[in-house]
């Protein structure tokens, strides 16, 4: 367990809810991987699965309490006995009992009252508080639950020995300013670790997450990739960042090693990261456009928002239908071809030609054919009209490559 602890604590559960998007799971081995490579960039606590599926599932989870990371593990459970009983031998430091808090789900789902409710909070965060947890109390469907009930769970919960209560947006329904005003109450009314549980429905989930923080939380659910149910979760990536540089939280993470870590979750879940997708996406970082180029070749501060270093990247600069004079020269220049001021604009035509028919930049081969071609057209035009001391091709036709 990890001795010292940021303000903001990341509670990354890529190995439960993570693992439960639809069609993603992981090995035995990737879930070690993951765990490890967690602890490596400092993820200060990891959720590392829900006891109750049975005996692979909590071989796993002993497996990675076994090895000794330092950091906190959580183990998922429903508040009932079955559960926490499943939980016993799996090496965990706490344990989320999960209930429904919102009048819907505790009348559709459960079929019981908010009395119920109470009591099971109270009954089963003490029996979990004297097998030795720590105890985090997980209000699902809290986005829609009453706040005065809420507030009584968080008071049931904390008398009865509980540590943190978690506020889980489940079907991702809220927006900024209304997480602030729970969170808000909440923080106002009761002496607990307060954890916000963002889904993405929306994409509003790191939005969200910060929101809390802002009004409050101590402790913030994140995964890898925004991996999740449905839309997914609040992307640990995006909420480290974020929380650094617009909040001035650092929560301890190593960002140098989030390439490799969401490279290591998109190969083992099988969910492709998109091309633009924040802070590891691979275009994240790459410039196309000619005003963009042109200020980032003069100072990269002009187009960014955030240091590619600090993910261990660099700005990368492709020709493409909207590149300029300047990024077409560089493009040449890495051939050791020195553009003539007529060339560019005759190569600047065919570029964009060329890659609106491919959807992508010109490969070096492509753009060595395209010179060469232009500088033919350019001594058949001398040939035909040498009173014309220069050749300058505008037209938008395609050359024969």
């Amino acid at each position: 367990m990890n001795q010292s602890r940021p303000a903001v604590i990341i509670d990354d559960t890529t190995l439960r809810d993570g693992e439960q998007s639809s069609g993603v799971a992981f090995s035995a081995e990737e879930k070690l991987q993951i765990a490890r490579q967690l602890a490596a960039i400092g993820v200060p606590e990891l959720e590392i699965g829900i006891p109750a599926m049975g005996d692979e599932e909590r071989e796993v989870m002993r497996a990675i309490t076994g090895l000794g990371l330092p950091l906190s593990t959580l183990a998922w459970c429903r508040m009932h006995e079955a559960d926490l009983a499943a939980a016993a031998g799996t090496g965990v430091d706490m344990v989320d009992l999960s209930i429904s808090v919102s009048d819907q789900q505790i009348e559709h789902k459960l079929r019981r009252d908010r009395r119920w409710v109470l009591r099971q909070v109270d009954t089963m965060v003490r029996r979990a508080v004297a097998q030795g947890y720590a105890v985090c109390v997980g209000c699902e469907d809290a986005s829609r639950a009453d706040l005065d009930f809420l507030v009584r769970v968080g008071e049931t919960a904390a008398n009865a020995g509980a540590r943190r209560l978690r506020f889980a947006d489940t079907v991702g329904i809220l927006e900024p300013s209304a997480v602030q005003r729970a969170f808000g109450r909440l923080r106002a009314a009761l002496d607990l670790e307060l954890e916000m549980h963002a889904h993405d429905d929306f994409g509003l989930a790191t939005a969200n997450t910060l929101a809390a923080v802002a009004a409050g939380a101590t402790h913030i659910n994140t995964t890898v990739n925004g991996l999740g149910e449905r839309a997914g979760n609040a992307p640990l990536e995006e909420c480290a960042l974020a929380l650094k540089h617009l909040h001035g939280i650092d929560t301890g993470i190593d960002t140098r090693g989030l390439p490799a870590l969401s490279r290591l979750v998109e190969e083992a879940s099988g969910r492709a990261v998109a091309w633009q997708k924040s802070i590891v996406g691979a275009g994240v970082f790459t410039h196309e456009a000619g005003i963009h180029v042109d200020g980032l070749l003069k100072d990269s501060r002009n187009y960014q928002g955030l240091d590619p270093l600090e993910v261990g990247k660099q700005h990368q600069l492709v020709l493409g239908k909207h590149s300029g004079g300047r990024m077409l020269r560089e493009a040449y220049r890495e051939l050791n071809i020195e553009l003539l001021d007529w060339q560019v604009p005759a190569l600047l035509s065919q570029v964009r030609v060329l890659v609106t028919a491919t959807k992508r930049s010109p490969l070096p081969d492509e753009l060595m054919d395209l010179y060469m071609a232009i500088d033919a057209l350019a001594s058949e035009a001398a040939v035909d009209a040498p009173g014309l001391g220069g050749f300058a091709c505008h037209t938008a036709q395609p050359i024969a490559l």
